[in-house]
């Protein structure tokens, strides 16, 4: 009766189980990042081409970054400049974001939210998929378990009932 429930149950928690804890997982991560927490984004222009990178082409610079000087209008109206990382090919008159502070202040080194996103969602695939490996696992050993006890109780069954069948006839 056990084992019939078993493969079942475990269905059941590999179905809803591992989703849960990688949705968890996901959350956890990206509610720890301190750099974007506390912080919102604006829409930002640039106002200067980024530095050349010395030795890189634009095949090699696809993920690069450089500093740039960026525009961006304030809640209260005011026009504000600063410092940000931007791509490496970016040329001014392109629009970015920046990301700023409670207080309005540019964060120089912020991380950006869509890195943090895909962590979260990185890690929370790898722990939904560890859990439900996990419940495999644990299936697995109870079904060893349950066939270690059914054979002990055929042993002592056979202990039993077999000298009865084996031996010369009367």
């Amino acid at each position: 009766m056990a084992e019939f429930w078993l493969m079942p149950v475990t269905a059941v928690l590999i179905t809803v189980g591992a989703p849960a804890v990688g949705v968890v997982a996901a959350h956890a991560v990206q509610a720890r990042d301190p750099l974007t927490r506390g912080t919102h984004s604006v829409r930002a222009v640039l106002t200067e081409d980024p530095p050349a990178r010395i030795g890189v082409d634009a095949a090699t610079a696809a993920g690069a970054r450089a500093r740039a000087t960026v525009r961006w209008t304030a809640p209260d109206g005011s026009v504000r400049h600063g410092r940000v990382a931007v791509p490496a090919g970016a040329r001014a008159g392109a629009h970015t974001t920046a990301r700023l502070d409670r207080s309005g202040h540019l964060l120089r080194d912020a991380a950006d939210p869509s890195r943090a996103q895909a962590e979260g969602v990185a890690v929370g695939m790898v722990a939904a998929s560890s859990g439900a490996l996990l419940l495999l696992g644990a299936a697995r050993g109870a079904r060893l378990l349950l066939d270690r006890r059914r054979d002990t109780q055929w042993e002592r069954a056979w202990e039993r009932v077999g000298p009865d069948w084996g031996g010369a006839p009367d």
